[in-house]
């Protein structure tokens, strides 16, 4: 009986995986050029982290999470990881990285896993790259994000990403324009859908953020946060345009934009693309100064954001990338069981030297052999039998040029190693 993959659990296959990994050392690259360092954290979570930092009436909390019991406390529930976010703050605040140097520049790649409905770029099982900077409540890390972003999508080939900018105020200036907002939607409540009319009193920013049609158009005249931000606030968003338009960022401004958890105050941002569809946001984020302290810190400003891998591969999937890596230097193929015997030791010594090595340990003719050293790409062939063997050489043909020339064994790692690395 065959066994098939989970609905929205999806493999990433030889041929794909190179992208990835194109993806994911340029990821690297850029972050290490803003002075950011790895931090790996746990794809499970105590589900309170998740309930406390997201908020409980987030799409997310109430019907995405993949919660279980706990089979070593019962009572509790834990969750696979839905973002990265809350899990580098929860490290962060145990490990007491505070103490050592308060601003801390963090990145993260890595799975997530929300129950939702399968779709283009948009799986159970998802994949994001994202980066964190606590301890700075200044402007100039906000643009310094969106600066590391668009160096990024410039690095990987990305073209046509547009920035989009909003403020969503801080504890100061939100209660006036949540009073307003909510003063609007109740005249509208009745031709809300049933989930915008369950949180409106709760959190009615999260009506703006509903993606229903007739949520949109109804929402479209309701009034924007960015008449209500305070002086600090508008002087900190001020700030983030300037440092954009100086360093040659495009962005236009986006005031239904609240994104989708709680933590979210002042700059929030998203870059999009026309090629995905609805779903259109490559990488999004903002400021999130309370999280910290939330989740039982000191008071730590903070700001990041999540980049979704499928998207990304999705809008450079036309694009060809180098496979060497994939591509073995060397293909030994041997004839008779003595040349067998040689070539395995020798392989390993060529390993060790940092050339990669492909072999049959299999008895197949010459013939077979070289169809499989063609099949996989490998640059170079070096053929033995028993009887080259006997008299200490062996053939080395390049696969590119098909060029041969014989060569001794006696020290065949060193000249394999120099003939390689020369090129």
């Amino acid at each position: 009986m065959k066994i098939s993959s989970i609905k929205g659990f999806a493999d990433i296959l030889p041929g794909e995986v190179e992208t990835w990994q194109f993806v994911e050392q340029k990821a690297r690259e850029v972050f290490a050029l803003y002075n950011f360092s790895e931090i790996r954290i746990p794809i499970v979570e105590k589900t309170e982290l998740f309930s406390r930092s997201l908020g409980e009436t987030t799409d997310i909390v109430e019907k995405e999470m993949y919660t279980f019991p706990d089979q070593d406390a019962k009572e509790s529930l834990l969750t696979l990881r839905p973002e990265g976010t809350a899990g580098v703050v929860r490290a962060y605040v145990e490990a007491e990285l505070y103490k050592v140097e308060p601003v801390r520049k963090l990145y993260y790649l890595g799975p997530m896993f929300r129950r939702e409905r399968p779709q283009k770029g948009r799986l159970r099982q998802f994949y994001q790259i994202g980066g964190e900077i606590l301890g700075r409540a200044d402007a100039y890390a906000d643009a310094e994000l969106l600066l590391l972003l668009g160096e990024f999508f410039s690095n990987v080939g990305l073209d046509g990403a547009a920035l989009e900018l909003n403020s969503l105020g801080c504890v100061r200036c939100r209660p006036a324009y949540r009073k307003e907002l909510l003063a609007f939607l109740a005249q509208q409540e009745n031709k809300l859908c049933g989930n915008c009319r369950r949180r409106m009193e709760r959190n009615p920013l999260r009506v703006l953020d509903c993606k229903e049609e007739s949520c949109v158009a109804i929402t479209a005249g309701a009034p924007s946060i960015q008449g209500f931000l305070c002086q600090d606030c508008r002087e900190h968003f001020e700030t983030v345009q300037k440092l954009l338009r100086e360093t040659g960022v495009d962005y236009k401004l986006n005031p239904r934009m609240v994104r989708g958890l709680d933590y979210y105050c002042r700059t929030t941002f998203e870059w999009t693309s026309d090629r995905l569809g609805s779903q259109n946001a490559v990488a999004a984020g903002g400021r999130y100064d309370g999280l910290v302290e939330d989740l039982g810190g000191p008071p730590t400003p903070g700001v990041g954001f999540a980049m979704g891998m499928e998207r990304l591969v999705l809008l450079l999937g036309t694009r060809e990338f180098d496979a060497d890596g994939a591509r073995p230097s060397v293909y030994f193929v041997s004839v008779g069981d003595g040349a067998r015997a040689w070539a395995f030791p020798a392989a390993h010594k060529l390993r060790r030297r940092g050339i990669s090595v492909e072999m049959d340990g299999e008895q197949k003719s010459l013939k077979s052999q070289m169809r499989r050293a063609d099949k996989v790409r490998a640059r170079y062939v070096l053929i033995v039998g028993d009887d080259e063997l006997a008299k200490g050489t062996a053939v080395l043909r390049n696969m590119d040029n098909k060029e041969q020339v014989e060569v001794r064994l006696d020290g065949i790692d060193e000249a394999l190693a120099e003939r390689i690395n020369a090129k």
